[in-house]
């Protein structure tokens, strides 16, 4: 039985095929349940993970939770249909304690064995929601989620020729939105590249290379 009354039916036949981490950006985890459990927020998640590692289920996964909000990822909109939601306890500025880390790094396998989703299917809010988004933020180690094979991390080190159009490509090609230029790089190094300002430039473009050709192998 699903603690949150926020959710509903699958649409369209979908079934999970990715996993959206959030953090709550609030206080503590007991104002976050009370959020994501009130029908007037009109919000909730699959899971909560609390700082001390602790998973709150919140909604059963076969349901559609209602996390993700506009926003597309590989073209394809309805991400609340094709996706399991997963919120951390972390106020959006704040380490995000290990105790939490080992609960997210504990959950994540059941929920890809149970839905057969690829290690690049699990993203960031924003990754599919550029510009509305932020979440899980610069402070997320979704390098340590990497070396776990939970997640996409880069291996290469080199640049790439400066080329905006091939950037352009290969970040579509890996699921981010098509956004307007200043959106799009900055999605791609909140996701890659915590803290890089200025310009696209090589390493952006080696970068959404090789994410592209990973996806695709």
């Amino acid at each position: 039985m699903s603690l949150s009354p926020n959710f509903g039916p699958r649409r369209d036949g979908l079934r999970p095929e990715l996993v959206v981490i959030h953090y709550t950006a609030m206080p503590d985890c007991e104002a976050a349940i009370r959020a994501l459990c009130d029908p007037a927020r009109e919000v909730s998640a699959h899971y909560l993970v609390r700082r001390d590692g602790q998973v709150v289920a919140l909604v059963e996964e076969g349901a559609r939770a209602w996390h993700a909000g506009a926003g597309e990822w590989r073209g394809r909109g309805d991400v609340n249909s094709r996706s399991i939601g997963i919120e951390l306890d972390n106020d959006g500025f704040s380490p995000f304690a290990a105790p939490m880390m080992d609960g997210l790094e504990g959950l994540l396998p059941g929920v890809l064995a149970r839905w057969s989703i690829r290690p690049e299917g699990v993203i960031g809010h924003s990754c599919m929601a550029p510009g509305r988004k932020i979440d899980p933020g610069p402070r997320f180690d979704w390098e340590r989620l990497a070396r776990g094979g939970l997640a996409l991390w880069p291996e290469g080190r080199a640049a790439s020729p400066l080329d905006p159009a091939r950037f352009r490509a290969d970040a579509l090609a890996y699921g981010f939105p098509d956004v307007e230029e200043a959106l799009l790089l900055a999605a791609v190094r909140l996701r890659f590249r915590h803290g890089r300002k200025g310009p696209l430039d090589g390493r952006d473009c080696a970068i959404m290379a090789e994410m592209a050709a990973r996806i695709g192998a």
